[in-house]
C-alpha cells in the first residue's frame, strides 16, 4: 500500500479554524491516515515530502466548469490540476453530454462555450454510446479521470432528447405529456446516479452551433414556466440543486428565480445563479444582487447562492469573436456571420449597420455586461505592429477619426487577426474584497474548459489566496487565510454535498502543497499555450509557481510544480455523488 508522509507543513483543514503549523500528514490507501505535530507519526516505509515553510490545504473545488468536452479527450484536466484543483463540476448552464446524440450535444456546446466543434464532435461520435444518465455514469466510472468530477444534468440536453432539436428550439412548441414525462424520468434517474441536480439557461445570448439550427438560442431558453416548475418540484423534493442563469438582456426573471428558491410553507429549492460581479458597465448590479440574496434567504427563507469569480474578470478577444457581442443586435448579426468572413466585412461596411452599431454602443440605460468603452481596450496583437499596446480610442485620436468607426474599420481590415483585451468586472479592489467575503456567494464561475481563447481562471483559488495574504502582510486584513481556504474548499464541498474540501483523518487524500513565498505576480499572468498533444489549437492558460504538489486520492499528480504523466493515463479521481 502506497504511503506518503508530508512533514512540517502549516496545515489548513478546510474550515475557518486556525491552521496548525509544524504538522505532519500521513497518506495511506488514498485517504488521510493521520495528522499530528511534526515528529509524532511513524513514517516507516513512507515516501517523505519535506513541507517546511509550505502550506498544506485540501484540494480546491472548481464548481462551475465546462470541462465536459475536454474530459472526454484529455481527462487529466491538467490546466486546473496544476493549480491545485482536485474536484471539478461539469454539466453547467443547461448543457451536458448525457442524453442527446453526439451532434446535438456538440451543437449545444461548442459555440456558446467557444470550444472548436472540429475537436468536440469527432470525439463524441467516437466515444458516446449512452443516452441516459446511468450509461453516462458507467462510462465515467471507467474513464481515467484526473481530478474528481461531479455533474449536473443539463435542461437543454434532456429537452433536446425528449423533443428533438427542431422542436426544442421552436418558441411555439411545448412538450407533450410523454416528452415532459421523459424529461422528468431522466432527471430522477440522474439524481439516483448521484448527479448534483439540474442546470438551466434562460439567457438568449447562448446560441447553437452546427448546420441545422445555427444561431438559435439553447433549448432551455424556450422552456416555459410550467415545464420548469415540474422539474423544479423534483429538485425540491429530493434536495437537489438548480443551477441556472437569468436573462441578461432584461434581468427581470431573476425575481422569479428568487421566488422559486423560497421556502415559505414548503421545502426551499437549493438555487445557484450566475453571477455576482462588480461590473464596469453597471456598477449598481453588485448592490442589487447582494440585496436579492439577502431577501431570498432571509425573508423568503430560501437556499440561494450567487456564483462569484473572486478575481478581476479579464477577457481577450480575437476580433469580434466573443459571446459578449451577442448582447446587442448588431453584435448578434456579426456573430451570425462568423462562418462567412466576406459577408461579415460587407455588413461592417454598410452605412445603415454602422449607424445602428453606433446607436447601440452609445445606449446608456440598457442593461449590459460589456462596458463598451473603446478607450478601455488594449490591442495585444495585430499584423500592423504599430497598433499593439494602444486602445481603439487612441488610434482613432491619432487618425482624427471616430473611435467606433475606427473599431469597425479595424475589424474589416484584420478580423480575428486583431487580438485585444479588456477587464469587464471586479476591477475595484475594495468591492472585490466585499464579494470575496459575502456570505451568500460561492467562489465559482471560472468557466474552465470553455471560452478557450477568451479567458483563463484555472488558478482563481491561488489568485484569491494571494490577495488575502497580500492584504494581511500590508496590515489591512479583510479575511484570514484560513477563511479564504475554507471558502475555496470546505464551504463549497459542504454546500454542494460532496466528499471533498476537508483535510482530516479518514477523508479522501485530495491535498495541495503551496509555497506562500511564490504567491507573487506570476500567478496573475495569462498567455496562450498549446491545447495539448495531437490538437493544433492554442488556448489561454495561467501559470505561476505557487503550487508545488498535488495529490488526488493519495496519488501524486503534481510534483515540484510539474504535472505528472499519470494525469489522464491512470484513474486518480472519481465521480463524486451528491449527498442529500
Amino acid at each position: 500500500m502506497e504511503r506518503t508522509l508530508i512533514t512540517d507543513a502549516r496545515v489548513f483543514d478546510g474550515t475557518p479554524s486556525a491552521a496548525r503549523p509544524h504538522h505532519d500528514v500521513l497518506i495511506e490507501g488514498g485517504r488521510i491516515a493521520a495528522v499530528a505535530p511534526t515528529g509524532q507519526l511513524d513514517g516507516a516505509d513512507a515516501r517523505r515530502v519535506d513541507a517546511s515553510g509550505l502550506w498544506l490545504t485540501p484540494g480546491f473545488l472548481d464548481t462551475h466548469t465546462h470541462y465536459d468536452g475536454e474530459m472526454a479527450i484529455q481527462p487529466g484536466l491538467v490546466e486546473s490540476v496544476r493549480h491545485g484543483v482536485t474536484t471539478a463540476v461539469i454539466g453547467s448552464c443547461s448543457v451536458s453530454f448525457v442524453a442527446s446524440d453526439p451532434e446535438d450535444c456538440s451543437d449545444m456546446f461548442t459555440r456558446v462555450e467557444a470550444v472548436p466543434r472540429h475537436i468536440v464532435l469527432p470525439a463524441l461520435k467516437r466515444l458516446k454510446t449512452w443516452d441516459r444518465p446511468q450509461g453516462w455514469r458507467d462510462w465515467v466510472d471507467g474513464h481515467p479521470l484526473g481530478p474528481n468530477v461531479a455533474s449536473y444534468l443539463g435542461h437543454s440536453d434532456i429537452r433536446c432528447r425528449a423533443m428533438g432539436l427542431d422542436r426544442a428550439v421552436d418558441g411555439k412548441a411545448r412538450p407533450t405529456a410523454d416528452e415532459q414525462a421523459l424529461m422528468e424520468a431522466l432527471l430522477e434517474e440522474a439524481l439516483d446516479c448521484g448527479f448534483l441536480g439540474l442546470s438551466g439557461m434562460t439567457n438568449p445570448w447562448d446560441k447553437l452551433d452546427g448546420d441545422r439550427q445555427w444561431s438559435k438560442s439553447l433549448p432551455s431558453y424556450y422552456s416555459k414556466r410550467r415545464e420548469r416548475k415540474r422539474l423544479e418540484a423534483i429538485l425540491r423534493r429530493r434536495g437537489a440543486i438548480h443551477q441556472t442563469a437569468p436573462n441578461l438582456v432584461t434581468r427581470v426573471n431573476i425575481i422569479g428565480m428568487a421566488l422559486a428558491s423560497g421556502g415559505w410553507l414548503r421545502k426551499p429549492l437549493r438555487t445557484t445563479l450566475i453571477t455576482m460581479m462588480d461590473l464596469k458597465a453597471d456598477s449598481y448590479v453588485y448592490r442589487l444582487t447582494s440585496a436579492l440574496a439577502w431577501l431570498t434567504n432571509t425573508v423568503l427563507r430560501g437556499d440561494f447562492r450567487w456564483q462569484s469569480p473572486p478575481v478581476p474578470f479579464d477577457l481577450f478577444y480575437d476580433g469580434m469573436d466573443s459571446i459578449l457581442f451577442e448582447e446587442f443586435p448588431t453584435g448578434e448579426a456579426i456573430r451570425h456571420l462568423a462562418r462567412d468572413p466576406d459577408a461579415r466585412k460587407r455588413l461592417l461596411a454598410d452605412p445603415e449597420y454602422r449607424r445602428d452599431f453606433h446607436r447601440e454602443l452609445h445606449k446608456k440605460l440598457a442593461p449590459k455586461v460589456w462596458h463598451r468603452d473603446l478607450d478601455d481596450a488594449e490591442i495585444l496583437d495585430c499584423p500592423d505592429r504599430t497598433l499593439i499596446g494602444k486602445s481603439f480610442t487612441e488610434i482613432a485620436r491619432a487618425r482624427g477619426a471616430d473611435p467606433i468607426d475606427t473599431f469597425l474599420d479595424l475589424m474589416i481590415e484584420y478580423d480575428t487577426d486583431l487580438r485585444w483585451h479588456t477587464c469587464l468586472a471586479n476591477h475595484r479592489p475594495a468591492v472585490l474584497e466585499q464579494i470575496q467575503s459575502h456570505p451568500l456567494t460561492l467562489m465559482s464561475f471560472a468557466d474552465s474548459g470553455a471560452h478557450l481563447r477568451n479567458m483563463a481562471f484555472y488558478n482563481f483559488p491561488v489568485r484569491m489566496l494571494k490577495r488575502v495574504r497580500d492584504a494581511e502582510q500590508a496590515g489591512r486584513p479583510y479575511m484570514t487565510v484560513e477563511r479564504a481556504v475554507h471558502r475555496l474548499t470546505g464551504e463549497l464541498a459542504d454546500w454542494f454535498g460532496l466528499d471533498a474540501g476537508h483535510l482530516a483523518e479518514g477523508r479522501r487524500a485530495d491535498v495541495v502543497l503551496l509555497d506562500p513565498a511564490r504567491l507573487d505576480d506570476g500567478v496573475e499572468e495569462m498567455h496562450l499555450a498549446p491545447f495539448g498533444e495531437g490538437i493544433d489549437y492554442e488556448r489561454m492558460v495561467n501559470r505561476g509557481e505557487a503550487v508545488r504538489g498535488v495529490w488526488i486520492g493519495g496519488t501524486p499528480v503534481v510534483e515540484d510544480g510539474a504535472p505528472q504523466a499519470v494525469l489522464g493515463q491512470r484513474r486518480t479521481g472519481t465521480f463524486l455523488e451528491a449527498r442529500r
